[in-house]
């Protein structure tokens, strides 16, 4: 009764106010909701829309004023375009549901599996690797048309891999689209990778529709994977149809928002046939749509003023209140069906054109070179100024393939752009649309299109612009290698090993390579065992060029635990000038979650001249690159200089950069030093009755147990294991499941060494020195 009374007060409020405010009006819809559900009223849930909101809101303000400013042309060219990527967890069927897209839409002619019998492979993974792993490795672009309500609309649609060793190429992928379709399983549900593809969501700001796939698979149970969706990815989710059937016997989708029933038949599913929704299903159908509308009452406001007033939403009203709340980030539709059954994948289709946003409905911004990187809100308008980003380079049969998405103006044929990263002005020869490894060509591609050309030297990340403006995109984030290995040619062919190893360098910013000078060895890094592996192979098949590769590496850290004072004073005599410097001031541990090397001065009267902290400031960096342990990177470091002291003949750049480099040393080896390994997140998935090998197998890797989920025939166990003792995992994993576990690591974060580990890293380190001497 309270919590009746409340609510009426709070709508005679909104009645005697017209103008109350937005709080009163959310807080309102949440309360109400809570009566229908039967739920407590939580903060939470508030207080995450709150934030979404006006985040969201005011980036509206901004494109609702640039929207003012396109042509009719311009409008009508935007609204008809969708840029969409396609995300999840390993083994979700990306591949296979975009296969069925590509079908559907007309591109291709017949449907062709992962792992088909018949040799061919889908169409978007056209590497050969890829078809004989069964995996995706590099994201693929292709673009189709989809007829809508007597419409044609275009997609522009990249493929991403679900495997974390190549995280790099979800990223370009999300930085340079407007919306995503996250791909679940309805028998594993929000796995690792999907919380890592969720989290790259939200870093880029790319609004999401979600589709549970598998649903033919024996154990699928949609509703537990929305259930993970809410708890797990923290964003409002809720069911826009239901299956019809389950497992093998899944026929169709109920269509929750049309309240009608949706089979697909043919020898493909590409009939649909609409029916009345079936009368066991009808109970269930009704309380998932009063369940979508009161989810869609706590997060748009128009909803919300609807289920006040106890009105029945229209058909229209449900799908404006979803793409309102979509586009702002602050919901998710579901939909479900299976990819390898030919079910559901249409709806998908519509969902994207219905929930989406199009190029002028998300904002872009780029940073004025010319005015002191003054950020500037990008118009998606082909009368403006060209503005384009490269986002993923491919060596390609005609030389460097550059994948480019157009934000401002149009790209011709034939004309000029300039390279704003080093003023190079470059001629646009070829321009063509891709088709995973086909390509049309086009004279020309307009505002929000991706495209891609040849003959642009460039790296991935860099901004073209038409030479009128000078703007930068800002760069997409890179996640640091945690895994490293020697490699050598087996022949003399020396000449196409630097080339292979340029190329990937160029292609992919987390495969890097260094030359050791004390071990004269090349050094490859990445994100995994299976990122570097790939890129041997490919040396092998693409540039055919056996390798000999060193035991995998782990990527250590070093840093220290407390402070320590220094006063180093550098002489050194020799015919004539000699060198002097002299700095004083400590080495302290980086407070806080920044994980960042600081150098600070504090200098007064002169005591050493700015150029001469320059140099200090290059020996800092110097010795952060080669630490005092183990010879690995310093992490989480602060030195300060403050006072010091120079000779007025001796003293130069060099003398102050070596006083530094020996003082950081010194001080370091005082100040608790500790060697920091990379711990990872371990996601294993195996059939029950393996569950007592694996746990016994994680507790012998050092492995902290976080979480276990059980399902009916198979668990999930998530566990934090440094790497050092995850090589070799797969085959131990395989040995303890009969063949039957899977498993995905990445990276978390860094923690100290046990001591007796540390000790051995020094005293090998140690005795590689002393064999080299």
């Amino acid at each position: 009764m309270a919590l009746l009374s409340r609510n009426l007060g709070l709508l005679q409020m909104r009645n005697a106010l017209p103008s109350a405010s937005r709080f009163l009006r959310h807080q309102e819809a949440l309360m109400v909701s809570s009566k229908f559900r039967g739920n407590t009223y939580t903060h939470r849930s508030f207080h995450f829309s709150c934030k979404q909101m006006s985040e969201y809101e005011q980036e509206k303000v901004i494109i609702d004023e640039i929207n003012k400013t396109l042509t009719p042309e311009d409008v009508d060219h935007a609204r008809k375009l969708r840029n969409i990527g396609i995300s999840a967890h390993i083994d979700s069927g990306k591949t296979t549901f975009t296969e069925r897209v590509l079908y559907y839409t007309g591109k291709i002619k017949a449907i062709h599996e992962v792992r088909g019998r018949d040799n061919v492979g889908a169409k978007m993974d056209s590497m050969d690797l890829e078809r004989e792993k069964g995996i995706t490795i590099q994201s693929a672009a292709t673009y189709c048309s989809w007829d809508k309500d007597n419409e044609n609309y275009q997609f522009n649609l990249i493929d991403t891999p679900g495997h974390i060793d190549f995280t790099i190429e979800v990223e370009r992928a999300l930085r340079v689209l407007d919306g995503a379709v996250l791909v679940v399983c309805a028998v594993s549900g929000v796995q690792s990778q999907t919380v890592t593809v969720d989290n790259q969501m939200r870093r880029y700001n790319v609004p999401r529709v979600t589709f549970i796939n598998k649903m033919d698979r024996m154990g699928a149970d949609p509703f537990r994977a929305i259930e993970q969706l809410n708890l797990k990815l923290k964003i409002p989710a809720a069911a826009v149809q239901i299956p019809i059937g389950s497992e093998s016997e899944l026929k169709g989708i109920v269509d929750l928002i049309n309240n009608e029933a949706v089979f697909s038949e043919g020898s493909n599913g590409e009939i649909l046939r609409k029916a009345p929704i079936p009368t066991d299903l009808a109970q269930l159908a009704s309380e998932k749509r009063k369940l979508l509308i009161e989810t869609l009452a706590d997060v748009d406001d128009e909803m919300a003023e609807i289920f006040l007033e106890e009105k029945e939403p229209t058909v229209e009203e449900i799908k404006g209140a979803i793409r309102r709340a979509t586009i702002a980030r602050k919901f998710s539709p579901v939909l479900m069906g299976s990819a390898l059954a030919n079910t559901g994948i249409q709806p998908v289709l519509d969902a994207i054109v219905d929930y989406l946003p199009n190029p002028s409905e998300v904002l872009n911004t780029a940073l004025d070179i010319a005015h002191e990187e003054k950020k500037v809100d990008l118009i998606p308008s082909t009368h403006q100024p060209f503005v384009g980003l490269a986002f993923k380079l491919e060596e390609g049969k005609y030389g460097q393939l550059t994948y480019i998405r157009v934000y401002q103006g149009r790209l011709r044929k034939g004309s000029f752009i300039t390279n704003i990263q080093n003023g190079k002005k470059v001629k646009v020869s070829r321009l063509v649309r891709m088709h995973s490894e086909e390509m049309e060509d086009v004279d020309e591609v307009g505002s929000g299109e991706i495209c891609a050309t040849f003959g642009i030297d460039c790296a991935s990340g860099n901004t073209f612009t038409d030479g009128t403006v000078q703007y930068s995109m800002s760069s997409m984030y890179v996640p640091d290698s945690v895994v490293s290995l020697s490699i050598s040619p087996k022949g003399k062919d020396s000449t196409n090993f630097s080339k292979a190893l340029n190329r990937f360098q160029k292609e992919d910013p987390t495969f890097k390579v260094k030359f050791d000078p004390e071990s004269k060895e090349t050094i490859i890094s990445g994100m995994g065992e299976l990122h570097l592996e790939i890129y041997v192979e490919r040396m092998k098949r693409e540039y055919n060029v056996e390798c000999v590769t060193g035991k995998p590496q782990v990527s250590y850290r070093e840093s220290i635990l407390s402070s320590a004072d220094f006063d180093y004073t550098h002489k050194k005599q020799s015919g004539g000038a000699g060198q002097f410097a002299r700095v004083m001031g400590n080495l302290t541990p980086v407070e806080g979650d920044k994980k960042a090397n600081l150098f600070e001065t504090a200098i007064v009267g002169g005591a050493i001249p700015e150029k001469f902290l320059a140099a200090c400031n290059k020996g800092f960096d110097e010795a952060c690159e080669k630490g005092p342990l183990i010879g690995h990177k310093v992490l989480n470091v602060k030195m300060l200089i403050n006072d010091g002291a120079i000779h007025s003949v001796d003293s130069n750049e060099l003398a102050f950069k070596t006083a530094t480099i020996t003082a950081f040393r010194n001080a370091f080896l005082k100040s608790q030093p500790v060697i920091l390994e990379p711990i990872m997140n371990v996601s294993v998935t195996s059939p029950n009755e393996f569950q007592g090998n694996v746990i016994s197998l994680l507790n012998k890797l050092q492995a902290v147990i976080q979480d276990t989920e059980n399902n009916h025939d198979e668990f999930t166990l998530k566990a934090e294991c440094p790497l050092s003792s995850m090589f070799g995992f797969v085959t131990s994993l395989r040995a303890s499941t009969q063949g039957k576990g899977e498993f995905s690591l990445e990276f978390s974060h860094y923690a100290p060494t046990l001591p007796n580990v540390q000790k051995e890293l020094i005293a090998e380190y140690k005795k590689q020195q002393t064999s080299k001497n």
